[in-house]
């Protein structure tokens, strides 16, 4: 066999041997954003699923007034204003089902606007 040849056929093997590695790597995706609505006195949605390790972005929204988004078991205090969306990113560390609530008051219905963060395992 020639030099050429067996340089040719020693870098196949090496291709061989590395690419199957290569591609069981993961790539990671851009966190899904999910889309929250705060308004005069409820959530849209009110109830948000998530998955235990996999990172989120919360964006929310409110068109009349200034809301609160407050999960106490999960560390998140935001607040959202007309024009002014407010942001959390959250990668959930256990599984369960986490009251959220509006700590800014925002009127007579204010003591209801609820909803939860439930988080499963993968």
């Amino acid at each position: 066999m020639t030099n050429n040849k067996v340089h040719l056929l020693q870098l196949t093997l090496i291709a061989l041997a590395v690419l199957p590695a290569l591609s069981t790597q993961s790539v990671k995706a851009a966190p899904e954003v999910i889309q929250i609505q705060a308004k005069c006195y409820q959530y849209v949605p009110r109830e948000i699923h998530l998955k235990k390790g996999e990172p989120v972005i919360l964006q929310v929204t409110t068109l009349d007034k200034a809301h609160g988004f407050y999960v106490p078991d999960m560390n998140i205090d935001a607040t959202a204003k007309p024009g002014k969306p407010a942001q959390v990113s959250v990668t959930p560390t256990k599984s369960g089902v986490f009251p959220f609530s509006c700590d800014v008051f925002c009127g007579e219905g204010h003591d209801n606007m609820e909803g939860k963060l439930i988080v499963t395992d993968k």
